[in-house]
């Protein structure tokens, strides 16, 4: 066991440079996979405001009871067509 006093052995120090080495990278794996991840959820949350917005556009359309707009005649062809 070391004391403040003595310097580490150099062995035991090369090893402990080694381990702080990958600490380091597996930190750096780790920002990187947080910043990866954080736009991931950036855009998805972008994606569900549009979903709400044409969903509540979609329900103030189908309230209004109204024409329901340009209807494509293939739309209403039966299944076996």
């Amino acid at each position: 066991m070391s004391t403040a006093s003595t310097p580490p052995s150099a062995p035991a120090a090369v090893h402990l440079e080694d381990r702080l080495t990958e600490l380091e990278i597996k930190a750096s794996y780790a920002d990187d996979l947080l910043d990866t991840l954080n736009a991931v959820v950036a855009r998805q949350q972008e994606q569900i405001d549009l979903l709400l917005r044409e969903v509540s556009l979609l329900r103030r359309q189908g309230a209004d009871g109204g024409s329901p707009g340009f209807r494509n005649p293939r739309d209403e062809l039966p299944p076996h067509y």
